[in-house]
């Protein structure tokens, strides 16, 4: 448990009232620029000037330093700004990296299947996720970005998105307060994907009263731009690793350039914050999916930072269960061999992972 903590230093900081989470801190950030009126290429400027600052801040709060509790923005703060671009970044949408530029303002619907309405289905909380992390405010979002033939969410992420309980940023906000006084260690917003809601989320956090961590339970499919924002709003990650190729993305979950783009994600992320990785054994993929995944975890980042999680409860469901015929690879569910395969080579690897197995 103590190396677990250690990884997760910034977290149990903020959870035993070391320093406030990020947010809290971006809402106090001054930006002494008028931003109404500014067209987006002078707002990224700022945003770029402003967020460098922050980002030695944080590093140096991650040390020790008290320095946050001078923080006051008497004008516009770096999450205005925040604020101002993820709504530019909605519409015409280019939160993900399908990029599909549609004018979700005007009512038209993205790639992930909602419009500029964020919609919840469920908050509540979640007492089977990693045990660092439970109870966990879990807010449930319409809509993804992926199209998974497996998906066990497909209710809210691909058939009925829309049909969850439209929230505004303020609504948002009490929601996430009223987890937090019911004791949550986290807000843990998930779906379907988080990705389409960044605008109402990112807002929502201009009225939350509560110093609670924020968690990302995402895909990873950000665009870069997305990433921006989210980079200083987000104190732990909690991303989904899938696949070891782009032949399998595609195939499976219809998505293009998958390794590159949830790569560069993840080693961004990984600068900015604590994070649990998260890796779906999925039968007949050890080979193409699984062992290149943990050797990128290895290679590519600081095994020293991260968690991973080697999740066993893979189930056929949505379109494989109804077609079989069509994903025969994943008709059917993973076998204990084909996990503890797995779980063995990450070992090999020296990643961590056995702590945080649910």
């Amino acid at each position: 448990m103590d190396e677990v903590r250690e990884r997760l230093s910034w977290y149990f900081g903020i959870l035993e009232g070391e320093h406030p989470p990020k947010f809290w801190m971006l809402r106090d950030f001054p930006v002494d620029d008028e931003l109404e009126g500014l067209p987006p290429e002078e707002l990224w400027k700022l945003h770029e000037k402003h967020s460098r600052r922050f980002r030695e801040l944080w590093k140096r709060v991650k040390d020790g330093s008290d320095e946050w509790r001078e923080l006051s923005a008497e004008g516009n703060s770096l999450l205005d700004l925040k604020v101002k671009l993820a709504h530019q970044l909605a519409s015409p949408c280019i939160l993900c990296e399908r990029r599909c530029a549609v004018e979700r303002r005007k009512g038209k619907m993205g790639v992930c299947k909602i419009d500029y309405n964020t919609y919840v289905h469920s908050a509540f909380l979640h007492l089977g996720e990693e045990a660092p992390l439970i109870p966990s405010g879990t807010i449930f979002y319409g809509g993804c970005n992926f199209a998974c033939v497996f998906c066990q969410n497909h209710e809210i992420s691909q058939e009925y998105p829309q049909a969850g309980e439209v929230v505004n940023p303020r609504q948002l906000a009490a929601i996430q307060d009223a987890l937090y006084r019911r004791g949550a260690r986290n807000i843990n917003h998930v779906g379907g994907d988080p990705t389409p809601n960044l605008h109402t989320i990112a807002e929502s956090l201009l009225h939350v009263r509560s110093p609670v961590p924020q968690l990302w339970n995402s895909n990873f499919y950000m665009s870069s731009e997305a990433m921006e924002i989210l980079v200083d709003l987000i104190d732990i990650w909690l991303p989904d690793f899938k696949y070891g190729n782009d032949r399998c993305a595609l195939r499976l979950s219809g998505v293009k350039n998958y390794v590159d783009v949830v790569l560069r994600n993840l080693k961004l992320a990984v600068q900015h914050g604590d994070m649990i990785i998260r890796h779906l054994v999925l039968p007949n993929h050890v080979e193409c999916c699984s062992f290149p995944v943990l050797e990128m975890i290895a290679k590519e980042l600081p095994k020293d930072r991260v968690l991973v999680n080697i999740m066993d409860q893979y189930r056929p469901m949505f379109r494989v269960l109804k077609y079989p015929h069509l994903w025969p690879d994943v008709a059917r569910p993973v076998s204990l061999e084909e996990v503890e395969r797995v779980r063995r080579r990450a070992t090999e690897l020296g990643l961590l992972w056995e702590p945080v197995s649910r």
